[in-house]
């Protein structure tokens, strides 16, 4: 019997499922030059005081402009010791 909507059909196995994404991971890269990922997003993570994380918000925000690169605080959690650890993420380049 089929299975309405998107997903693992009801039989399929988890070696199933997987060698179904790594086709799709195969096909996705097939035609890009030699050591091209594909990843869209440059991420970079930080570990700094309070004031010095907002500080380096503001740097990325000046250097990569929202409006061109998307840049944006991806996650950011507080770690209780004055510190905040936060994900900036921006795309590779301003079209």
């Amino acid at each position: 019997m089929a299975r309405a909507g998107r997903g693992p059909a009801a039989g399929d196995g988890p070696a199933d499922v997987a060698r179904r994404l790594a086709g799709r991971r195969d096909r996705a890269q097939a035609g890009r030059p030699s050591g091209e990922t594909g990843a869209t997003w440059r991420r970079e993570t930080f570990v700094l005081e309070r004031e010095a994380a907002r500080a380096k918000a503001r740097e990325w925000f000046a250097r990569f402009p929202k409006a061109a690169y998307m840049t944006e605080v991806e996650s950011w959690r507080d770690l209780g010791d004055g510190r905040i650890e936060f994900t900036m993420r921006r795309l590779p380049s301003a079209d």
